[in-house]
């Protein structure tokens, strides 16, 4: 039976699991060193602060978007998704990055392939 519905895809990641892909696009992951308490908690608080930037946007209320946008900044950056990466081999970040302009190009051409 058809619900109309569709099942959601599980999440691309490349092979070291520094980025997940999206729509071709790596975007960093959550570093996996976090004890799961302390990823559970970010991720809390990083969905709690982005129903605050809905809650500021259609309140039109300026100072608290900004306010909630900052705990989003920094719940992502507390998760290795933003600032400093969160591996130590001296690799460089391809964060941003369409998958097919990195090291990835390859690896994620055969991915599209299957």
């Amino acid at each position: 039976m058809d619900t109309g519905q569709t099942m959601p895809q599980v999440p691309l990641f490349t092979p070291d699991g520094r980025y997940l892909v999206v729509r071709g696009r790596l975007w960093r992951a959550a570093n996996p060193g976090l004890s799961a308490a302390e990823h559970a908690r970010l991720v809390k608080t990083l969905m709690a602060a982005r129903r605050q930037i809905g809650a500021a946007r259609r309140a039109g209320d300026r100072p608290a978007l900004a306010l909630a946008a900052a705990a989003v900044d920094a719940a992502k950056h507390g998760l290795g998704e933003r600032g400093p990466v969160w591996w130590h081999d001296g690799a460089p970040d391809y964060n941003r990055h369409l998958a097919r302009n990195t090291p990835y190009a390859d690896w994620y051409a055969a991915q599209r392939q299957q």
